[in-house]
């Protein structure tokens, strides 16, 4: 099974969790443009318009830790169905919200939804996914994440002027992909993987069986189980690829949530010309980034990867600091830059938990490091608006770039090699020949 070509079942496995990153990627990117409607309605103030931007991102916290411990426990499938139960509904409901209460919590309950798909999509399809394309496969959230994200930004310029419920209708219109999502998940087989572990061997053979034919096997595990307790994860074994996984994921994430959150109000702080222009060719920057970093997931070292792509972040934000003003196509040119190199690198943050942490675990791993992300984001989008208002932009951008030199700092210290690893258990002794041993998890130099 570690070895199979990609077939029909690989991409709709592939086709079926992508959803949720586009759905994520639209929700994140519609709160933008419905705020500038909002906050003049219900009288928002800057620290309710940044509680609002990062509600879901709360509940993506919430989501990420709470149900994918949830999915070691009583199986993938359930939360993969589950969680588009939670975000098709929440997100309709957001056309009836009258009060930035109602509003807030709302979007936190489509959090919630997200933050537990992203541990199971992301183990589900690791789990699936035959070496050699899984990396492929993984790097490939951030471009369905782009293209949720770039939808929202032509939705919003295009119901800008719809009428003072167009945020309604724009927060609401998620809902439509999301039960598309959801119907199309009913009847997803269980992770083989995850029944060997549990001891159903005959189950996990007989879908092996069912979605690759009667010529493919599973590589055989001995089914004896690690703890699945959130402690498991700082215990002496994982605790550094448990601190790697979240701080390098936070470090990411943080300067990313905060900048493309509030797209248009950054554009204007920084004195650029804020047009449905400006925003096409940022937004089409995310994309082809999003699209090489495919590229560069596949064929460099997801270490390498990883390092250059912070140094190249860290010099193109730390210029445009101090870059005038008046200097518009320089400042244009390192945003560009910045936009390319965050794009691109985002793919990782789909394949390192996934292929960092052993089958008992690997939704807790992926679950706890996602939640720790959205945290991270949720605070500092949420802090944003007030951060501009009593530092200013300089400054502000400069405390993002502190967040790149941690991240930077955590990768040359921490950052393992997974590429072309087998996913298998941390309990499992494989008996083979010395030519023939792959690397496991337990093998991470400096883990």
């Amino acid at each position: 099974m570690d070895d199979i070509p990609l077939n029909r079942f690989h991409l709709k496995i592939a086709g079926l969790t992508f959803g949720a990153h586009l759905t994520d990627g639209y929700v994140l990117g519609v709160i933008g443009f419905a705020l500038t409607q909002i906050s003049p309605q219900m009288g928002l103030s800057p620290l309710w318009e940044g509680m609002i931007g990062s509600s879901a991102l709360f509940g993506l916290f919430l989501g990420s830790l709470i149900l994918g411990w949830i999915s070691d426990h009583i199986g993938r499938q359930k939360i993969f169905t589950f969680s588009f139960v939670i975000i098709t509904l929440a997100s309709f409901l957001q056309f009836f919200a009258s009060s930035p209460e109602q509003l807030f919590w709302l979007r936190v309950l489509v959090g919630i939804g997200l933050g537990g798909d992203y541990s199971v999509g992301h183990t589900m399809l690791a789990e699936f996914s035959p070496r050699k394309y899984r990396g492929l496969l993984l790097g490939s959230f951030s471009v369905i994440w782009t293209v949720g994200y770039v939808s929202a930004s032509f939705m919003g310029h295009w119901l800008a002027d719809a009428g003072p419920d167009a945020w309604r209708w724009l927060l609401a219109s998620a809902s439509i992909p999301a039960l598309c999502i959801m119907i199309s998940r009913w009847g997803t087989p269980e992770s083989p993987r995850w029944l060997m572990r549990k001891g159903r061997i005959d189950e996990a053979h007989e879908i092996v069986k069912r979605c690759f034919g009667p010529n493919v096997i599973l590589n055989d595990e001995i089914p004896v189980e690690t703890a699945r307790h959130l402690r498991t994860l700082f215990s002496a074994r994982y605790w550094r690829r448990t601190a790697f996984n979240s701080l390098f994921f936070v470090c990411l994430v943080i300067p990313y949530f905060a900048i493309y959150t509030y797209l248009p109000s950054m554009l204007r702080a920084l004195g650029l010309t804020e047009s449905f222009a400006t925003d096409l060719m940022l937004n089409g920057l995310l994309i082809v980034g999003a699209l090489f970093g495919i590229g560069f997931t596949q064929f460099c070292s997801r270490r390498g990867f990883l390092i250059t792509a912070f140094v190249v972040l860290i010099l193109s934000l730390v210029t445009l600091a101090f870059v005038p003003s008046s200097q518009t196509g320089l400042m244009l040119l390192l945003f560009a830059i910045f936009t390319l190199t965050i794009s691109a690198v985002s793919n990782l943050v789909g394949v390192f938990p996934a292929e960092s942490f052993p089958t008992d675990i690997r939704s807790l791993g992926v679950g706890f490091a996602t939640s720790m992300s959205r945290l991270g984001s949720a605070i500092s989008t949420g802090f944003l608006p007030i951060a501009i208002l009593a530092l200013g932009i300089q400054y502000t951008m400069l405390i993002l770039v502190a967040v790149l030199l941690m991240g930077l700092w955590v990768s040359v210290l921490w950052a393992p090699e997974t590429k072309n690893l087998t996913l298998v258990g941390a309990s499992t002794v494989k008996k083979v020949p010395q030519q023939e041993r792959r690397a496991d998890c337990e093998d991470f130099v400096g883990f």
